[in-house]
């Protein structure tokens, strides 16, 4: 998602990639090791389905339009837990159809694991980037689901801003 769907990353604007070869490079770049029959068409798909899924993430106070739109996803791409797998290799779980495209494939597998954090109560774990001028989205592991920006830099971005507002607030 933070490299198809986002504008803002880490106080600068950021133009996702628009075309479908410069989407294909940008899934390449992220996922090493990732499916080498990705194609322009499928980054596209691929970047349809991250920009839909970009607002459940920081939306624990409208958990309810989040989990319908969600839920839309799932029915869309025919999500259904079943094992599959190579004929030479243990199945294993998927939440896609054996014969799903990849974008099926990966929407399915992808909206399924956000529901499943968002049906054990654990939304608040979806977190969005709460520095100015940042989009970035995040899954909070900390132990008390504290986490509020994206990483380091965000956060002390965020802190370095604050205090020059007190500073400012004091000196007036």
């Amino acid at each position: 998602m933070n490299h198809l769907a986002v504008t803002m990353a880490h106080g600068r604007t950021v133009t996702p990639p628009r075309s479908g070869e410069d989407r294909l490079a940008t899934i390449t770049t992220a996922l090493t090791g990732g499916p080498s029959a990705l194609t322009a068409a499928d980054a596209d798909g691929l970047a349809e389905i991250a920009t839909e899924l970009r607002p459940v993430f920081g939306a624990s106070d409208r958990i309810g339009a989040a989990a319908a739109q969600l839920n839309d996803l799932l029915i869309r791409h025919r999500a259904v837990p079943n094992l599959h797998g190579h004929p030479d290799q243990p199945p294993v779980l998927a939440f896609h159809r054996p014969d799903a495209t990849l974008v099926d494939a990966w929407a399915a597998d992808a909206g399924t694991a956000i529901a499943m954090v968002i049906g054990v109560g654990q939304s608040a774990r979806l977190g969005a980037c709460q520095a100015g001028n940042c989009s970035l989205v995040f899954f909070d592991s900390t132990r008390n689901a504290s986490r509020r920006f994206c990483d380091l830099s965000c956060q002390n971005r965020a802190k370095a801003s604050a205090y020059r507002a007190r500073r400012a607030n004091s000196s007036s």
